[in-house]
């Protein structure tokens, strides 16, 4: 008699110990960004220049953006594992660093402008390496589940991060709140120490099946220059059915939700009279209907249709803003930025499990960079010129265009065939 083998059941992400492992390394790292965020905007405001203050705030994304395509380079030329503890353990050392400077001596604009972009330069290797991570430890099937996880961690170092800090600050000044910052960057190094990496499987096909990979492994040894690396990666996302398309989906979504989001938020309550309270409220809002669909990720794991669902999610989310300056009230207001946190959440979230499913291993660092650039590097530059918008249109046009950019994003996707019909693996 013939005894036929049972394929043991996929171990879904959130009962798996080697995402668990990840998943609190990279809240810990989360939770330390937020609390190095509101410590150095304390440090740069006592020392009494408001020109210093900004400069130091807008220092750390001059790196990320001329940077953060070569980190990619490099997380495919050595592994992003390695890349991601290097990094780390640099920002670890970093602000511990500054922290003892604090201890020690006043702040000064120069010492915190160049701190701040050499963890600008650190953080362009951190976050295409992180972001490449998730398909080396669950397979492939599990990872729309695991940026669900990921949003849930970011979601909740924002919330965590933010109260942290400012006990610290308040407790013993930045110098405090650094310090606390480097050793939650410390603590997640055994975490990521520990993570069992396993094998790529090649991009997924058309009908959610992952394709075995002819390409060359992650590191990538004999290729001829680094420069060349990130021409062939740049290369193959233009010529991707699914990748070039995506790209352009993120980087418009991107550039019509992040301002109107972020510094719009502040100077529309402050023209409708809410005050800090009823931005806090929008903001709220906007969190818990983000943190609503990545809860549902986390739980739902595998969307069907996700290209499509993708796309219509960035195409519905553009009505969401447009409203957000229309509405009379706060409560309306917190309203609408909880239904644009919940498709907008979805969209992100589908994104970026599309863009691990359907790149090639040997590409994945690189890819990564390229999508992450648009959120973390280029996108941030752009809020003098929202600001700029407002003082001389008002937020209702400004809103009004960037809902129009945001609902162009999807509309594209919805044109290319291949993005449409994209699925995540079974």
């Amino acid at each position: 008699m013939t005894v036929t083998a049972v394929e043991a059941p996929e171990r879904p992400a959130h009962r798996d110990p080697n995402v668990l492992r990840w998943l609190g390394a990279y809240t810990a790292s989360m939770i330390g960004d937020s609390i190095y965020f509101m410590a150095l905007a304390w440090a740069a405001a006592r020392t009494g220049s408001a020109s210093g203050t900004g400069l130091v705030l807008a220092a750390g994304s001059i790196p990320r953006a001329l940077l953060m395509l070569g980190g990619g380079v490099l997380a495919d030329r050595l592994g992003p594992r390695r890349v991601v503890i290097g990094s780390d353990a640099a920002r670890a050392l970093l602000v511990l660093g500054l922290a003892a400077t604090l201890v020690l001596t006043a702040p000064t604009v120069g010492v915190l402008v160049a701190v701040a972009l050499l963890f600008g330069a650190v953080d362009a290797l951190f976050l295409p390496a992180v972001g490449a991570l998730p398909p080396r430890i669950s397979p492939p099937g599990q990872l729309a589940r695991i940026q669900g996880l990921r949003g849930l961690a970011a979601r909740g170092a924002s919330v965590i991060g933010a109260p942290l800090g400012g006990v610290a600050v308040a407790t013993g000044g930045p110098s405090l709140a650094l310090a606390a910052a480097g050793v939650l960057f410390a603590l997640s190094l055994p975490l990521l120490l520990s993570l069992r990496i396993g094998p790529l499987p090649g991009p997924v096909k058309d009908g959610g099946t992952p394709a075995e990979s002819d390409e060359a492994p992650a590191d990538t040894e004999g290729t001829p220059n680094a420069w060349q690396d990130l021409v062939d990666g740049l290369r193959y996302i233009r010529r991707h059915p699914v990748l070039g398309p995506l790209m352009i989906v993120i980087g418009l979504s991107e550039l019509g939700f992040v301002g109107p989001l972020n510094l719009g938020m502040i100077l529309l309550s402050e023209q409708r009279g809410w005050g800090a309270a009823g931005m806090g409220w929008i903001v709220a809002g906007f969190a818990s209907g983000a943190a609503g669909s990545a809860l549902l990720l986390a739980v739902r794991g595998r969307v069907p249709r996700a290209g499509l669902v993708m796309c219509l999610a960035a195409f519905v989310g553009a009505t969401g803003i447009a409203a957000l300056a229309q509405v009379p009230s706060v409560a309306l207001a917190a309203a609408a930025a909880a239904f644009v946190g919940l498709v907008g959440g979805l969209a992100g979230a589908l994104c970026g499990a599309l863009v691990q499913t359907a790149a090639d291993p040997a590409y994945l660092g690189r890819v990564t960079s390229v999508s992450t650039f648009f959120t973390y590097a280029l996108i941030p530059l752009s809020y003098p010129v929202t600001g700029a918008a407002i003082a001389l249109w008002g937020t209702g046009p400004v809103y009004a265009v960037s809902a129009a950019v945001c609902a162009t994003g999807g509309a594209a996707g919805l044109a290319f065939t291949a993005l449409r019909r994209a699925q995540l693996p079974r």
